[in-house]
């Protein structure tokens, strides 16, 4: 049942002021439907009629992009965590012969897994979330997002200082083909809190090095495997270790963890996922450790 006239003009009055705060740097969107069904909203509002329009939807969603605060208060792209809210139209016929609807129902938010954080944290950051107005859950979240990001980078930090006197290894990695932005973003961003360094090259086919502890970079793969790819099958999980290299000699080769798929030039097949083995094979040799590409591609 359709709130009444009264209730909804605080709801959408709710909508528009969000819309208001930050529609300008457009960290907020309202899809087509929400945003026609905010004018029919409005119109009847605004109007005679009593019968309210049609609602076939449950309520106005919006997806919202927040930057998250960091320990010196600074707040970056890199940082930015995205909420979906869902302020409710409707409400039980019982509500209000109770006389307990006095005002809307309160916006249900939902946050989206970022690359920083894991599908588990993410969950627990949403059950969190207190039943309260939207400006209230923003402050909420962005404080709890906060306390997460400031502790994950205290222990990457103190968990690197305690990898730093483990003796190097260099691990190659093959993936017949990875595409998925979210998947190698996680690669990426996860490799620091365990003391790695190296690349990923993604496409067809795709190959991640990296450098570090021998557990450590076993402990990262299986925490990439469960927690990044927890939703694809089993079955799909395509990545074999081709080579692993150690001995007191082994010396790191990069200094941070980094994506290069856009780094060799132009691809080639269907889709421009094809990666030109002769360029990386180049790219390689240029940071001495083009012995490994035989090895880990041939």
């Amino acid at each position: 049942m359709a709130l009444p006239k009264d209730l909804m003009e605080v709801q959408l009055g709710q909508v528009d002021l969000l819309v208001a705060m930050y529609s300008s740097d457009e960290a907020i969107t309202l899809d087509s439907t929400s945003s026609r069904l905010v004018e029919d909203l409005r119109a009847w509002c605004e109007g005679d009629e009593e019968m309210p329009p049609k609602i076939t939807e449950p309520g106005i969603s919006a997806l919202l992009n927040l930057e998250v605060p960091e320990q010196d208060g600074s707040t970056t792209s890199e940082s930015a965590i995205q909420l979906e809210v869902l302020f409710p139209l409707v409400h039980h016929s019982d509500d209000l012969a109770d006389g307990a609807l006095t005002d809307p129902p309160p916006p249900k938010v939902r946050v989206r897994q970022p690359a920083w954080m894991s599908k588990a944290d993410a969950a627990r950051l949403t059950s969190d979330i207190p039943e309260e107005d939207i400006f209230t859950i923003i402050e909420a979240v962005k404080d709890l997002a906060s306390e997460y990001l400031i502790s994950k980078k205290a222990a990457a930090l103190e968990n690197a200082k305690t990898r730093v006197d483990e003796a190097i290894v260099r691990v190659w990695f093959y993936f017949p083909s990875i595409s998925t932005r979210s998947k190698r973003d996680d690669l990426i961003n996860h490799a620091p809190g365990y003391g790695l360094t190296g690349f990923l090259l993604a496409g067809k086919p795709g190959v991640l090095c990296v450098e570090g502890g021998s557990q450590a970079i076993d402990d990262y793969m299986k925490f990439i495997k469960t927690e990044s790819w927890g939703d694809i099958p089993s079955g799909h999980k395509k990545v074999s270790e081709r080579y692993r290299e150690s001995g007191s000699d082994i010396k790191r080769a990069f200094q941070d963890m980094q994506e290069i798929t856009d780094d060799l030039g132009e691809r080639r097949g269907e889709r421009a996922n094809r990666n030109d083995m002769k360029a990386l094979e180049a790219w390689l040799n240029e940071r001495g450790v083009g012995d490994a590409f035989s090895k880990v591609l041939i």
